[in-house]
């Protein structure tokens, strides 16, 4: 039920801006970007459950506990350079989007080295 309410605050986001780009076009930009961080509140509230999720796993798996938070970040850093980069691309502003993306796959790849790191320890010493 609740991605039908998403949905359709999205729709209408999309339709008031698409009626207020003929009379006035400032305030479109407003509109997207009030929906989207609307649609952003809803889908924190949802964090809570994946974060428990998470922790439930977490018991169940003998992984270092950095690893786990290790992978929350890379997916908090995904989820906001993407929202980030849609944002400015809606905004018109392309070439700073792509820098917002190419900082977030630079961010993932440098909190990712120890888990990178360990797979190749891993791999050594099945070979050694």
């Amino acid at each position: 039920m609740t991605m039908l309410k998403i949905s359709c605050l999205g729709i209408a986001g999309v339709l008031c801006a698409l009626f207020l780009k003929e009379v006035k076009s400032p305030f479109v930009s407003f509109i997207s970007l009030g929906t989207c961080v609307l649609i952003a509140f809803f889908g924190l509230n949802r964090l809570s459950f994946v974060m428990d999720t998470i922790q439930t796993m977490e018991q169940y798996l003998s992984m270092k506990n950095a690893w786990f938070q290790i992978l929350l970040k890379i997916t908090g850093i995904t989820y906001l350079a993407d929202f980030s980069a849609n944002l400015c691309k809606d905004a018109g502003y392309s070439a700073i989007a792509g820098q917002i993306e190419i900082f977030g796959k630079i961010s993932i790849l440098a909190i990712s080295s120890p888990i990178i790191l360990a797979l190749i320890e891993t791999i050594h010493s099945f070979l050694v």
